[in-house]
C-alpha cells in the first residue's frame, strides 16, 4: 500500500501540464497523509487542473457512519470492486509527489524507508476520485524494491498523465501496459513514523 507521501511545491512542478491550479498554492508537505486534502490534477474540456481533495474516499452507497475512508485501490481488481469499477472509467486523477515512504517489517520492528525515482523526477500517482476525495492506485512491488513491501502506487511518467487522463482509453489497462518508472530507496529516521512531524529532516538518509 502507499499510505504516505511527500509533496513539494506542486503548482510550480505541474505548470506544463496543468492550466490551472485552483486554490492550490506552491507549499511544503513532508508527510503528507490520508485524510488530508492534497494536490491532484483533474482532466476537464479546457484543461488539467490542480486541485486539493481529500485522501480518502468514502463511496457514495456507503451508509455506515464510521466507513473507514479507501486510500488505496489494487490495479488488479479495479474493474471489480463496486467501491472502484466506476470511477476507474469516469473519474481519473493523478497525484503530484516528490517521493513516498513504506515501512519494512520485521517481526515486531518497522524501518521507513523513503523511495523516490532513480532521474529524480516528478512522481505521478495515478488516482481515483469520487467528489471531493481520491485514493491512489497501487500495483505489486518492482523487483528491486519488493524486499521492502510487497505493493507500490502506480508511478506515471509526465508524457502519460494525459494519456491516462484520456477516458476515451481503458484506464486499468493502459496502466497494466505502461512503461514503469525506476526507483531508489533509503532508510531514513523512524520520526517520519508521526503525521505531525512534518519537515525536510524526514527525507535525510541515514
Amino acid at each position: 500500500m502507499c499510505g504516505r507521501y511527500v509533496i513539494t511545491n506542486a503548482v510550480s512542478k505541474t505548470s506544463k501540464i496543468v492550466k490551472t491550479a485552483i486554490k492550490v498554492e506552491d507549499s511544503e508537505n513532508y508527510n503528507a497523509h490520508p485524510y488530508q486534502k492534497l494536490p491532484v490534477i483533474k482532466k476537464y474540456n479546457n484543461g488539467n487542473t490542480l486541485e486539493n481533495l481529500k485522501w480518502g474516499i468514502v463511496p457514495s452507497w456507503s451508509k455506515k457512519k464510521d466507513f473507514k475512508p479507501l486510500i488505496n485501490a489494487r490495479l488488479e481488481t479495479i474493474d471489480e470492486k463496486i467501491s472502484f469499477k466506476k470511477l476507474i472509467k469516469l473519474h481519473r486523477c493523478v497525484a503530484v509527489a516528490d517521493g513516498f515512504y513504506e515501512w519494512k517489517r520485521e517481526e515486531k520492528v518497522k524501518t521507513p524507508y523513503y523511495f523516490l525515482r532513480e532521474d529524480k523526477k516528478n512522481m505521478y500517482m495515478a488516482g481515483i476520485y469520487e467528489n471531493d476525495q481520491f485514493c491512489l492506485i497501487t500495483e505489486n512491488a518492482s523487483e528491486n524494491i519488493s524486499a521492502i513491501h510487497h505493493r507500490q502506487p502506480v508511478i506515471l511518467n509526465e508524457v502519460d498523465v494525459n494519456r491516462y487522463l484520456n477516458l476515451e482509453l481503458s484506464g486499468s489497462n493502459f496502466l497494466n501496459e505502461c512503461n514503469k518508472t525506476k526507483l531508489c530507496f533509503y532508510e531514513i529516521s523512524k520520526e517520519v513514523n508521526k503525521p505531525t512531524n512534518n519537515s525536510i529532516s524526514l527525507i535525510q538518509q541515514l
